[in-house]
């Protein structure tokens, strides 16, 4: 009983860590400018000069911002821009191809940091937009198909500005931060679920069992063993977890930035516990077409690790 009640705040202070001091500032910061940027105007200018480069794949206008701020800022920055489709009318297929798309590219904070271990980032943005678009196309024309996820307003070809009471700049500001502290404070109770979830694996040993299973299975695609830890890490773990293993085992000489380049079409991604519960934290919409998003994903990811086995 007591080690299952120190698991539980274990995952409780990683948790509220992670909240406090990785997801509100850049929520709060995001959710901000997105919401100035939607007041003047400036976001539905965007969005309707883009759609129509993305609506081939089910993608509004606004999943162009999504797509930006997974490659370039954060794995949880796109939930800046989920939360306005989750309340400006766009229909929940469009939204679901949108998540689907961000589960399958891969994650700034991850990439960017270990291009200085030999992360080829260039190929990673080409592989990241390849198999986002092709998991965007799979999610709204065959996992997101169903007639009921258009029950909302479609997602017209020009979207309308938000009509907004007189407010100055800084009240703008302030209500797109509040806004981005109540996603942040909505997220956590399912954070804390995952990590302790990801705890109990460790404790009793599964993820030890996992690696010895998969072992054999990446030895026919010519992979190290130590590639294992990074992989499993990755999709219980997440994205932080796996770098910091991951690093380590290029360090030791354990993998070789070849290694590295191979799986990581498999692994740079928030297509994982944690990212998952994050995302969908951005509204009752969004969550709604969660399975539809990941099933796209899949295909997205498979598609992107393939290509990466492939060409490294």
């Amino acid at each position: 009983m007591e080690q299952i009640i120190t698991l539980i705040l274990e995952s409780g202070r990683t948790a509220i860590d992670m909240a406090l001091y990785v997801l509100l500032p850049v929520m709060v910061v995001m959710l901000a400018i997105m919401k100035l940027l939607e007041s003047k105007g400036i976001l539905a200018w965007v969005s309707n000069r883009l759609y129509p480069l993305v609506k081939v794949f089910g993608i509004p206008g606004l999943g162009i911002f999504a797509m930006l701020q997974i490659l370039f800022v954060s794995f949880n920055a796109p939930v800046a821009t989920l939360a306005i489709m989750d309340r400006d009318g766009t229909s929940r297929r469009a939204i679901a191809a949108t998540l689907a798309v961000v589960l399958t590219m891969s994650q700034a904070n991850v990439v960017f940091p270990m291009a200085v271990v030999g992360l080829d980032v260039p190929m990673m943005m080409l592989t990241s937009v390849i198999g986002g678009m092709i998991a965007a196309a799979c999610t709204y024309y065959i996992f997101a198909r169903d007639p009921v996820l258009d029950d909302d307003y479609a997602h017209a070809e020009h979207l309308a500005p938000e009509q907004h009471e007189e407010k100055n700049f800084i009240q703008i500001l302030s209500d797109g931060g509040q806004e981005g502290v109540k996603i942040v404070l909505a997220s956590i109770p399912l954070l804390i679920l995952a990590l302790c979830f990801v705890n109990v694996l460790k404790a009793t040993g599964t993820i030890e069992l996992l690696t010895w299973l998969l072992a054999p299975v990446l030895a026919l695609v010519d992979l190290p063993e130590a590639t294992v830890l990074p992989i499993v890490t990755k999709f219980i773990a997440g994205g932080t977890a796996m770098m910091g293993v991951t690093i380590d085992l290029l360090n030791q000489g354990a993998m070789t930035a070849t290694d590295l380049n191979r799986i990581a079409g498999f692994i740079t991604n928030p297509f994982d516990v944690a990212g998952v519960a994050i995302l969908l934290a951005a509204g009752k919409r969004v969550a709604s077409i969660a399975k539809a998003a990941m099933l796209g994903a899949l295909i997205g990811v498979l598609i992107r690790g393939v290509l990466h086995l492939i060409i490294f």
